[in-house]
């Protein structure tokens, strides 16, 4: 009877579904940028061309809060880029310290994985037409970088990996300071963490780095340029219409004097040449020519100052900056008697500065900063300033003999290369391929 019961019901409910349709939904397969545009609902997403090993890449512009425990405050306008391969690879993290300039880095082609950069907030297209200063703040930058970061890792399951040059590393090492587990691996290049408005370890580099041979003609040549004022400053002129470029926030004048005092640190951080160096022999247009190459003239034009209003305003709060030696050429100076970096900051600002910020940061690095790959040039003046992890944090820093600013990790011998990846694969699992740079 318990049976037929239960052939019975088993009978009946299977003619009832037979007689219903049974309306399924529809499964919904989204396109890559409908996924971007699900982490970013409010974005403004632009497909743009795909290079190198990435298949698909975007700009995307996000309405930021200018403060994170502020809402009320108000938004900005960030850019980021994206540039796609495959959800489950590395991604490459670049934390800009400027203006982002789609491109690709060269730890993304060691990964060959996912690359998302940057803008620093309130740089390039990231700027507003009025800078709200109160709001151009380290721990604000990080955690713009911060929130992209945690929703970007819904979407990207791989290793993750920071990275930065000189300012963008020092937003690398400063990211990593207040969330320490955002990233398995952090890489600044040439990285500096600065003490004081004006840190006294670039002049004492300057002072003894290459030989003595060199430094004095580094300094005969600031003498020299000086000493022939008036013809260098028709081949400034010249240049100044030629590119038109105007010098009215500083004059031609000041444009000069500063570029001979910025001379020494320039030709140390860029990779000068001694054996380049203009003689007491050459005419003003080789002084003229070699100060712009090592320099570059167009540094103290109405653009650039524009420009690096941001940078400046940085250096002088939170980050610190250097200082000039007026020594070598103290006689020869006319209009730049007392100089200084405070000269191009923004007016009417609090430039206020604070020890406290950097040095926290530092005292992170240097002795809770694990996993951290740290590349320098010998001879790059904010080499002086590179922060010194202590034996027992597992961290590594390479230093590039003779190197300079523009030192990368395919400018090292095969033997350092290999002990770099080995670094990076134990960091990161050997589930993660490496692909090692062409010599």
């Amino acid at each position: 009877m318990k049976l037929f019961k239960s052939v019975f019901l088993f009978v009946a409910l299977s003619t009832v579904l037979v007689g219903c349709r049974v309306k399924l939904e529809p499964v919904v397969i989204l396109t890559f940028q409908q996924k971007i545009e699900k982490l970013f609902p409010n974005a403004e997403v632009t497909e743009m061309e795909a290079k190198d090993h990435f298949t698909k890449a975007y700009q995307i512009v996000l309405d930021q809060p200018l403060d994170h425990k502020n809402m009320e405050a108000g938004t900005f306008k960030h850019y980021f880029y994206l540039s796609h391969v495959d959800e489950s690879k590395p991604t490459v993290f670049i934390t800009e310290g400027y203006n982002a300039t789609p491109r690709t880095y060269e730890l993304s082609k060691i990964f060959k994985g996912n690359q998302v950069q940057v803008e620093y907030r309130f740089y390039g297209k990231s700027r507003p037409d009025t800078i709200p200063w109160q709001y151009l703040k380290n721990d604000l930058a990080v955690e713009d970088y911060h929130k992209i970061l945690t929703k970007l890792k819904r979407l990207y399951t791989g290793k993750w990996i920071s990275t930065g040059i000189s300012k963008g590393g020092e937003t690398v090492l400063i990211h990593k300071s207040k969330y320490p587990w955002d990233v398995d691996v952090a890489v600044p290049y040439v990285a500096p963490l600065i003490s004081g408005q004006e840190d006294s370890r670039t002049q004492e580099h300057i002072n003894t780095i290459g030989t003595e041979e060199c430094r004095a003609k580094i300094t005969a040549f600031q003498q020299q340029v000086l000493k022939n004022r008036d013809a260098v400053l028709l081949e400034i002129s010249n240049f100044a219409t030629e590119k038109n470029m105007s010098f009215t926030e500083l004059s031609i004048e000041e444009a000069l004097e500063y570029s001979v005092l910025e001379f020494p640190f320039s030709f140390w951080q860029w990779g000068g040449s001694c054996q380049e160096i203009p003689n007491e022999t050459s005419s003003a247009k080789e002084m003229f020519n070699y100060i712009n190459k090592i320099v570059g003239i167009g540094f103290y034009n109405d653009k650039t100052y524009y420009d690096l209003l941001p940078s400046y305003y940085q250096h002088l709060t939170e980050l610190g900056y250097y200082g000039f030696d007026t020594t070598p050429v103290k006689d020869l100076l006319k209009v730049v008697k007392e100089p200084t970096n405070l000269r191009f900051a923004p007016k009417n600002v609090d430039l206020t500065y604070s020890p406290i910020y950097i040095n926290e940061v530092r005292d992170f690095v240097e002795n809770k900063g694990k996993n951290i790959l740290y590349i320098y040039g010998e001879y790059d003046t904010w080499g002086a300033c590179a922060p010194i992890p202590k034996p027992h944090v597992d961290a590594l820093k390479m230093v590039l003999k003779k190197g300079s600013h523009t030192t990368r990790i395919k400018d090292f011998s095969t033997k350092d290369k290999e002990l770099i990846y080995e670094k990076l694969q134990n960091w990161l699992g050997y589930s993660v391929t490496i692909y090692p740079l062409e010599e």
